[in-house]
């Protein structure tokens, strides 16, 4: 699958399950909201990415990156809470943002491959 679909999957998963999170819970907080501003980030440097924008497509990267290294706490203390449906939530958005990466770095591979 190309980078800039997963990308966008990626995103707008970040925009919704992180707004659910936020407005479902009985006490939300703003950091809540982190992953929704990364969605929104990502989406709107989903067209550079389709264009195959070095600069965007890196900065969509680390954007990808450091949002898989933030779900990593929200994560275990959602395990440590018993809560399955705060663990679904930020296990769907850690799992698309590493298929994300994963993309990215594939199509990395193959946009050098072209070139030399």
């Amino acid at each position: 699958m190309k980078a800039h679909i997963v990308s966008l999957i990626h995103a707008v998963a970040l925009i919704g399950l992180g707004g659910y999170g936020y407005l479902s819970s009985d006490t939300p907080s703003v950091t809540a909201l982190i992953p929704v501003v990364f969605g929104v980030l990502l989406l709107a440097m989903n067209k550079g990415v389709k264009k195959e924008n070095k600069v965007i497509a890196h900065i969509a990267v680390l954007l990808t990156l450091l949002i898989i290294i933030g779900l990593i706490k929200p994560l275990t203390g959602a395990m440590g809470r018993g809560d399955s449906a705060a663990v679904a939530r930020v296990a769907t958005m850690l799992v698309l943002g590493v298929l994300a990466m994963v993309s990215f770095v594939r199509s990395f591979i193959a946009a050098r491959k072209a070139r030399g």
